[in-house]
């Protein structure tokens, strides 16, 4: 792991390196992929995916070679800032998917979806095209298959030839599987959505705008969805390590 803080403007926090960018910084570093035409791994990251890569070096090669990787979570962002290094704001999975499929109507790229449960692609896909009216949804696959069914999909995915695959996976399922097949896919972009499709689709609800603006995001979806305190408890764990990782760039640098 290295030890700076900042490496060709990326932020480290605990060993990931982020970029330090804005939503439109984010969309343009996007477009820049898509004409480059060579495999692009997205990723966004919040506190507990930083601290799963802590533990994995593997995990955190994965993200460290991603092509863009924004501070999704507001503990990222808090992060940034203990640290001494803000990020300009929050790029979340959904709204970067938002901005993108906004571009995705002026530039004529084409996007498929895959992930969420059965159904739910198909109609996070329908709400999308409805409000983006002239978007090419080029295809979807729900992200329940089986391993010996990923040939399949992927010749599925070649033969739309998408510019852009949006995976909701979860994460870290999401980067793994990114990371082991990009290089099979006959598309520019990737980029790991989580659970942005069932919010999408309407089967899950986002925090109100005021509850987002209070970066009590986290508590909105603990409320709805208790079973994710277990995952929950890594953030003050997050939390503590941050504190120490400061204390240690102080001492030493």
């Amino acid at each position: 792991m290295q030890d700076s803080l900042i490496v060709k403007n990326r932020i480290n926090i605990l060993g990931c390196y982020i970029d330090k960018v804005n939503m439109e910084q984010a969309l343009d570093t996007v477009e820049k992929l898509v004409q480059n035409k060579q495999p692009a791994p997205v990723v966004t990251v919040n506190a507990e995916i930083i601290y799963r890569a802590y533990k994995d070096q593997t995990l955190r090669r994965i993200i460290n070679q991603a092509a863009l990787i924004t501070p999704d979570g507001i503990g990222a962002v808090w992060a940034g800032k203990i640290l001494g290094h803000p990020f300009p704001e929050r790029v979340t999975g959904i709204d970067l998917l938002y901005s993108v499929c906004e571009r995705a109507v002026e530039k004529k790229w084409k996007v498929f979806l895959l992930g969420a449960n059965p159904g739910i692609a198909e109609t996070a896909a329908e709400k999308i095209r409805a409000d983006f009216t002239g978007i090419n949804i080029c295809g979807v696959q729900d992200g329940y298959f089986k391993a010996e069914q990923t040939p399949c999909i992927i010749e599925r995915i070649n033969d739309l030839q998408p510019d852009i695959v949006a995976v909701g996976l979860g994460s870290p399922k999401q980067e793994y599987w990114i990371s082991q097949y990009k290089d099979q896919l006959n598309a520019s972009v990737f980029i790991g959505l989580g659970g942005s499709f069932d919010v999408i689709a309407g089967v899950k609800k986002r925090a109100p705008a005021w509850i987002i603006k209070l970066n009590l995001e986290w508590l909105y979806r603990l409320i709805k969805e208790p079973s994710r305190f277990k995952r929950q408890l890594a953030l003050p764990l997050f939390v503590w390590t941050v504190f120490k990782y400061r204390f240690w760039h102080k001492t030493n640098g």
